[in-house]
């Protein structure tokens, strides 16, 4: 193999196999692999337009049955620090996250053993009477498998019930890589990769927008991640042609912090700057048709999220009002909304305020007048 051809290749949109982007990761120059990122970048969304969402990542419970080896976030049923999110704290969230700009509400939890179909669908449907503007992106695959085992349901005929009740959008969480070697040892009880792809079939049939997402940096070799990368793409190309499928793609390296996988299975992120980059990159080059590729500034910091706005991802994220899952395994970096918008642009580029369909938003009053007052501060 040559870098070179294959880089063309990618230019060319051709899908390159799971061994072919190991090469690059293993042989590429770092700044061969963000040049064609950036071309490919410009090519499915040329500019210099950086788009950020302002969303609250709530958590439905911290019940969960998984026992993934990677989280610091669930209690078993019945420990003492185990609870379920009432109405009225939702309520306090929604409202501040409306006051703060937002409109989209995360939304996802655990493998509660005794939260079934119903619970979700009067929970969605309570909070959309309530909030009738209010965008829910909600869930994920592995909790789409587990409530259709629960209910001896179809994939389908769960997402189809949710969705009829105001579920807007899927996320791709539990991801983490999609090899069953892997996902048996850290996180066993979880549904398999397939299992989660066909989920992820599922929804684009019903015309669900999804994102989809790799946790990388533990036990995995670089073939798996790759082969990761390449089911997405599959997956994606499935989809019916008029539905956006995989609207975007989130890499972010394992946090490893107080983590039963670390102290376990020995595993550590030694995820370095370069190597997010060059997964970014190849992000990119892997994923020809999947639109919007975002870094992620939560797990590897303003800096080298600023890097991979050059290496193929147009994306920013979240200013993450609030964030529980990860943060607990050790992400503590934090952005307000002036923040982020200044971080896009001392990376030379524009940001631009979206919402989960990645359609522009105009900036609310409330924030525009936070960046003329910083302006102020600034010139003054």
């Amino acid at each position: 193999m040559d870098t070179q051809n294959l880089l063309q290749r990618a230019l060319r949109l051709e899908w390159l196999s799971p061994e072919e982007g190991v090469f690059l990761f293993e042989n590429a120059a770092t700044t061969e692999l963000m040049f064609v990122a950036n071309q490919l970048r410009q090519h499915h969304v040329p500019g210099n337009t950086v788009t950020w969402i302002i969303d609250r990542n709530s958590n439905t419970t911290n019940v969960c049955i998984a026992n993934c080896k990677f989280c610091n976030f669930y209690r078993r049923p019945g420990h003492g620090e185990a609870y379920i999110t009432s109405i009225d704290e939702y309520r306090q969230k929604i409202d501040e996250m409306f006051e703060l700009g937002g409109e989209q509400l995360l939304l996802q939890g655990g493998h509660h053993p005794d939260l079934g179909l119903r619970f979700y669908t009067d929970l969605f449907r309570q909070l959309k009477d309530i909030y009738p503007n209010l965008k829910l992106h909600a869930l994920g695959p592995p909790e789409i498998a587990h409530i259709a085992k629960l209910e001896n349901m179809s994939h389908y005929d769960v997402l189809a019930e949710l969705q009829k009740s105001g579920l807007d959008s899927l996320p791709g969480a539990g991801a983490e890589i999609l090899s069953d070697r892997v996902r048996r040892l850290i996180s066993k009880g979880k549904c398999g990769g397939e299992e989660w792809l066909n989920v992820m079939r599922a929804a684009h049939q019903l015309h669900l927008t999804t994102s989809a997402t790799m946790m990388f940096g533990h036990i995995e070799t670089n073939l798996e991640r790759f082969e990761h990368l390449a089911a997405m793409r599959q997956v994606q190309s499935e989809k019916p042609a008029d539905a956006k499928g995989f609207i975007a793609f989130i890499p972010w390296p394992f946090q490893d912090e107080d983590t039963i996988l670390k102290k376990i299975k020995r595993a550590r992120n030694a995820v370095t700057g370069d190597e997010y980059v060059r997964m970014i990159a190849l992000s990119r080059i892997m994923l020809p048709n999947v639109k919007n590729i975002q870094a992620s500034w939560l797990t590897v910091g303003k800096q080298v999220a600023q890097v991979c706005l050059h290496a193929g991802a147009n994306d920013f994220g979240s200013i993450m009002i609030e964030e529980n899952v990860v943060s607990a395994a050790g992400a503590r970096f934090r952005f307000t909304a002036d923040g982020i918008q200044q971080a896009i642009r001392e990376a030379g580029l524009v940001p631009q305020l979206r919402n989960q369909q990645y359609e522009p938003r105009i900036l609310p009053e409330r924030i525009r007048q936070q960046e003329l007052d910083h302006a102020t501060m600034i010139v003054d």
